[in-house]
């Protein structure tokens, strides 16, 4: 998960609005919706991946890899020495385009499932451990999409600082102000500073899509 109780308790959650379990249940139902939105994941997975060989020695991967444990075509294992296989993984540095393996000598032959790849993967970023870290603005993200949840934009009798953006008309003499309707921000959420930031982590297009 992207962020924790204790964010939230930071925040400003207390229990009486929300208890323990109800918010671990709401960040991991906002980790899955970043990850649904931005088709990654920020934080390390163990995973075994089952892929298609195209005939080319780049391979992209789904996931960036954090550390390889294995890498078989047709069943025979490959070296992971880097004079044999450059990776472009996490954690992922400036100029990061695309998760793939490239084979210095050869290609990964065409076949349906012919290539598996094993080992620990996650868009993460540095922070001086080997696995990284998960985004700082990805975490802030999830924060941000658990006190939406908490305080629904539809219920404008709940104003504070979360709503302002939503403000498209004001007057000061009497104090009352007109809001925007909820998810017209043309974003996947409508909240400007939310998908400012999954727009920015959204996975691109594989390479070769049209």
């Amino acid at each position: 998960m992207y962020a924790t109780v204790a964010d939230l308790r930071a925040e400003g959650v207390t229990v009486a609005q929300a208890d323990d379990g109800r918010l671990e249940a709401l960040i991991d139902a906002a980790t899955a919706e970043i990850d649904r939105v931005t088709g990654w994941f920020f934080e390390p997975r163990a995973l075994t991946l089952t892929l298609d060989g195209r005939g080319a020695p780049s391979l992209e991967l789904p996931a960036p890899p954090i550390r390889l444990d294995r890498v078989a075509i047709d069943g025979a294992d490959i070296s992971l020495s880097a004079d044999e296989l450059i990776v472009v993984g996490a954690p992922v540095d400036p100029g990061f385009d695309a998760p793939r393996l490239t084979r210095r000598f050869g290609r990964f032959p065409r076949g349906h499932g012919n290539v598996v790849v094993e080992g620990l993967f996650g868009y993460t970023e540095p922070d001086g451990t080997a696995e990284g870290r998960t985004p700082a603005a990805i975490r802030r993200a999830c924060i941000l999409l658990v006190l939406r949840w908490l305080h629904p934009l539809a219920d404008d009798g709940g104003f504070d600082a979360r709503n302002r953006w939503r403000i498209i008309e004001e007057r000061t003499r009497d104090q009352s102000y007109k809001l925007d309707r909820p998810g017209s921000g043309g974003g996947p959420t409508g909240d400007p500073e939310l998908d400012a930031i999954l727009l920015r982590y959204r996975r691109p297009a594989p390479m070769g899509a049209a």
